[in-house]
């Protein structure tokens, strides 16, 4: 067990100088978690100095944080959602997208960061982390609002459903009909939140009981029927059409880091071949 002295080592300097506790963080969390995470008794004593830090380097206790943001994140089950990025370079497109919502986002880049989310999720009540790219920003935390209506038929929805389905990769994809506003990306890509941070947990260690480091990894191709991009699919000829389809997929990769290889090869050649 962590000892009672380090502890209150680390309150204390919490309370006496929390600008120069701050100031460590970044360096020390990893050790706090650790104890966090493998002691009960040291957990209790740390929550009231352990910190959050934000995409724009602000830093909470727990207590303060949920504070912070449970008013405008509590979803329709009345849980506060802590909405966070692994890594805020490529998950930056997601991060602005809550963030233009008006939501906070945390950064839990650490390597102990899937194993802390999880203890945290076991002892915080009325409480759910969810990454940012595990939904489309509407989703990320489900509210009691009214569906938006679809700009796109049935016939039209299930033609442009069975037109991505032939052009992608099902292994790794499962296409999905999503109507959103307009000015939301044409496709996106998201990844469950469940899956995703099981196979992370495996990757550090501990986290594999249930074999899920074994699964491959699978996304959600989220495509916005409301937007222009996709409405106007309806009307094109098959062979432009499904050129279409292969630019927009090939672009939701990319902002994902997805596309590589001969993949994204093909797709800069295409795009110098247009300027």
């Amino acid at each position: 067990h962590i000892s009672k002295k380090v502890a209150d080592k680390l309150e204390d300097l919490f309370k006496k100088d929390r600008e120069a506790f701050t100031k460590k963080w970044d360096d020390i969390k990893i050790f706090i978690q650790y104890g966090m995470i493998s002691d009960a008794k040291f957990y209790e004593r740390a929550e009231k100095f352990v910190l959050l830090k934000t995409t724009d380097a602000k830093y909470f206790t727990l207590e303060e944080y949920r504070a912070h943001i449970e008013n405008l994140q509590k979803d329709k089950d009345n849980k506060v959602v802590y909405l966070y990025t692994t890594n805020p370079e490529e998950q930056y497109s997601y991060t602005e997208a809550a963030k233009a919502k008006g939501y906070d986002v945390l950064v839990l880049d650490g390597v102990l960061d899937a194993h802390f989310i999880n203890s945290l999720e076991q002892k915080l009540s009325d409480s759910s982390f969810v990454r940012v790219d595990a939904q489309t920003v509407d989703k990320l935390i489900q509210k009691d609002e009214p569906v938006m209506p679809s700009k796109l038929s049935e016939d039209q929805a299930n033609a442009v459903k069975e037109s991505f389905s032939k052009l992608i990769d099902a292994k790794t994809f499962d296409v999905q009909l999503e109507p959103m506003s307009e000015t939301d990306a044409p496709v996106t890509i998201t990844q469950n939140e469940f899956m995703r941070r099981m196979k992370d947990m495996n990757a550090v260690g501990g986290g594999g009981m249930m074999g899920f480091g074994d699964f491959p990894d699978h996304y959600s191709l989220i495509v916005n029927t409301n937007h222009p991009l996709i409405a106007g699919l309806t009307e094109k000829e098959e062979a432009t059409r499904q050129q279409a389809i292969t630019n927009l997929y090939d672009l939701a990769r990319l902002s994902k880091n997805l596309l590589k290889g001969k993949e994204l090869n093909d797709f800069i050649k295409r795009s110098i071949e247009k300027i």
